[in-house]
């Protein structure tokens, strides 16, 4: 059908509201050249054309003044979806997409598409190539957040970014110990003042240049210069010396323990200081940019990788926030594959990877909004509420055990109640409660929904009149002007202390910007002497100023959760990656005999 089926589902958005199927529908040429932007002579083809398919019935007018009559013989849904098959069958998913945005789609549609878009998600090997290249499609049903390693906070792009740039160093977090990446190896002298780092030779740019030590000095640079929500965390660094291309010196104004982990954070990715990574995203990672959009993001293997080539070809991420519709199901030779849980693949070839997240969901209280939640007896009584035993049992799913910190193993040692609701009613007469709305933001995703709507209906039964409020994806100043309260989820990296302290200390996410000046104060201050100490001494200090955040009641914690997947038995190299998401430069599809 290809442009046909176009231009007959741009006739009938303009003029199929006002007219029912299989009704003449008076017009002249001069209307139609308008709906169709072309010619008299091409609207008079493409009618030719519409006709030939039994797509219309067409009677011209003849004589003056006498209108031709137009009559539509197929619904608009059967053909939109038709057209959208084809697009995607095609591979060309973008333009299938966009014909959704074109046209109104009705909610039983609306799935009927998502499925086949489902279908189209996965693994794939391109037909016709004769290289056999492999193909990862993901799905996101959210927007996608800005893609630079100097401002990235969310887990997915952060991520993402592992995948683009590398680091001069890794933290494998199994062994507790620091390994060459871009650097292959380091020193620091005795006082841990001064640390140099020996570079790689012949490591490639995907724009094609040798990385030198310039690069990693302007990469710092950058940081200084975009004002990074995460510099706080290089502020000990007093002076850079390039001791020629390949090695460098950071001098630093105090003794730090915790540097390394500085370096192999995302944060210091190493860019090119000849390109603007924020309109060409250029690193040395083993997949490049091809195509970036807000609607996808496909990135290709890169051959010239200094580390193992990755063995799937290319990965396409699309983010589809206006067709989100739960959980994506990706296929593979028949069963289903997916970053998140699924239900069992039908033909059982698959084997499910669980791996409990490192980090927790929590309430958050926004104290830069004036309410009763500044009152601690209020803060206590939504403790009640958010009661941790509570809302494994009654909520279930992914939420595997109670929280009492963002570290399980931390949660585990300690002993959790259930008071009676009827507790929270009395804090709340104490902290002067009168019956006005408590706002409680969440996102548009099913776990917060789903703690949203349990919230509200415990509050209801105590007189606490809890309003919903859903955000859209982290809208920071939104947030900050309109709730009193907001439910969080935080995943940490593999390395945690470096999790923790960037939770602590980066200006990017809520935390920073819902506590007052002199709470972030209390904060800084038992996290003063973090990175002058042993691991073990830094742990203490993590646990106090998470002490800082229960204590008082700033955060609610909620449950610790399970990130599921179900994979087909054919997929294989299955590496959790940072934050739990599979390293994908390391999956590849295994075709085994027929």
């Amino acid at each position: 059908m290809d442009t046909s089926s176009t231009h007959y589902l741009c006739l009938t958005a303009a003029l199929a509201p006002a007219y029912n199927l299989q009704q003449p529908i008076p017009v002249t040429i001069e209307q139609l050249t308008g709906i169709l932007c072309c010619t008299p002579r091409n609207v008079k083809f493409i009618l030719r054309k519409l006709e030939e398919q039994q797509l219309i019935a067409w009677i011209p007018g003849r004589g003056r003044g006498i209108r031709s009559q137009m009559t539509f013989l197929r619904h608009i849904d059967e053909v939109l979806e038709e057209r959208f098959q084809e697009l995607v069958s095609k591979g060309r998913i973008k333009p299938a997409i966009e014909l959704i945005g074109q046209y109104p789609v009705n909610e039983p549609l609306k799935e009927r598409l998502l499925a086949v878009l489902d279908k189209q998600m996965g693994f794939w090997r391109e037909p016709g190539s004769i290289s056999g290249q492999e193909v990862l499609r993901i799905s996101r049903n959210r927007a996608m957040e800005k893609l630079d390693p100097a401002t990235v906070y969310t887990a997915f792009e952060t991520y993402l970014l592992g995948h683009i740039c590398s680091t001069l160093i890794t933290y494998d977090a199994q062994n507790g110990i620091f390994l060459p990446g871009l650097a292959h190896t380091w020193e620091a002298n005795e006082s841990n003042t001064s640390y140099l780092f020996y570079l790689r030779k012949g490591v490639r740019f995907h724009h094609g240049r040798m990385m030198t030590s310039r690069d990693v000095k302007e990469t710092l640079q950058r940081l200084i210069g975009l004002r990074s929500p995460a510099i706080c965390h290089f502020e000990d660094i007093i002076h850079v010396e390039l001791e020629g291309d390949y090695v460098i010196r950071f001098d630093l104004v105090q003794p730090n323990f915790f540097f390394l982990h500085l370096f192999s954070s995302i944060y210091m990715s190493i860019v090119p200081y000849d390109v603007d990574f924020a309109v060409h995203p250029v690193g040395t990672g083993p997949y490049q940019v091809v195509d970036l959009s807000q609607d996808v993001l496909v990135l290709s293997a890169y051959d010239f990788y200094y580390g193992i080539r990755p063995l799937l070809d290319r990965v396409e991420i699309w983010y589809l926030p206006h067709l989100a519709s739960g959980v994506r199901q990706y296929q593979l030779t028949g069963a289903s594959t997916s970053l998140n849980s699924l239900p069992a693949a039908e033909d059982g070839r698959s084997h499910n990877i669980d791996y409990p997240a490192v980090g927790c969901r929590y309430i958050l209280f926004n104290f830069r909004k004036e309410g009763v939640h500044h009152h601690p007896a209020v803060r206590q009584a939504m403790r009640i509420i958010y009661n941790q035993l509570a809302l494994i049992r009654e909520l279930g799913g992914n939420r595997i055990m109670p929280a009492d910190s963002f570290l399980p193993w931390q949660s585990s040692k300690y002993e959790f109640a259930e008071p009676q609701l009827e507790e929270a009613r009395a804090l709340l007469e104490e902290g002067g409660y009168r019956g006005e709305a408590v706002k409680l933001a969440y996102r548009a995703c099913k776990e917060d929904q789903d703690e949203a709507n349990w919230l509200q209906e415990r509050s209801r039964k105590i007189g606490l009149q809890l309003e919903l409020y859903p955000l859209g994806d982290y809208d920071l100043p939104d947030l900050v002007n309109q709730a009193d309260l907001v439910i969080c989820e935080e995943v940490l990296e593999d390395d945690w202390q470096w999790g923790m302290i960037n939770y602590f200390r980066n200006e990017s996410n809520y935390l920073h910007h819902l506590l007052l000046d002199s709470q972030k104060s209390e904060l800084t201050e038992v996290l003063k002497p973090f990175a002058r100490l042993a691991a073990g001494e830094r742990a203490e200090i993590l646990e106090l100023a998470e002490g800082k955040l229960r204590d008082n009641d700033w955060v609610l914690y909620g449950c610790h959760m399970n990130k599921k997947a179900q994979l087909s038995q054919n997929l294989f190299g299955l590496e959790p990656g940072s934050f739990g998401f599979l390293d994908i430069s390391k999956l590849w599809v295994k075709s085994g005999f027929e």
